[in-house]
């Protein structure tokens, strides 16, 4: 693994813990460390972090890609996010401009960042 853990600052903390929630939750994470002004994600160990912002100032867009273990994680994942009005960036789909089987859905999170939820293994079909 390339990267050891991502933070990002988010302007309403409690609204972003109840997006990340629910849509890591599709993809078999959960909130494992809750500190007050930051909360960590991931399936054992804080991987991912939310946290209230240090200084004041516009929040910058941060992309993420969050690992998918098929393609019905992408799409259960983007169903969360819409669930909770989330815009979405790209539809689920293949692309192959990326690597063969590179299947993934892009959406915003309620503070602009660019999320996305991305499987490997998919097959043409999108399977």
């Amino acid at each position: 693994m390339i990267v050891d853990h991502i933070g990002i600052t988010c302007a309403d903390l409690e609204s972003s813990k109840r997006f990340y929630d629910a849509v890591l939750a599709t993809l078999g994470h959960r909130r494992v460390m809750d500190v007050g002004v930051a909360v960590g994600y991931g399936s054992e160990s804080p991987d991912f972090w939310l946290a209230e912002p240090e200084v004041e100032g516009p929040n910058r867009e941060t992309h993420i890609g969050f690992t998918a273990s098929g393609v019905d994680a992408v799409h259960a994942f983007h169903a969360a996010a819409k669930g909770l009005g989330a815009e979405t960036l790209h539809e689920p789909r293949l692309w192959p401009e990326y690597h063969p089987g590179y299947y993934a859905v892009f959406v915003r999170d309620p503070d602009g960042n660019n999320v996305e939820a991305v499987f490997h293994g998919a097959t043409p079909a999108g399977e």
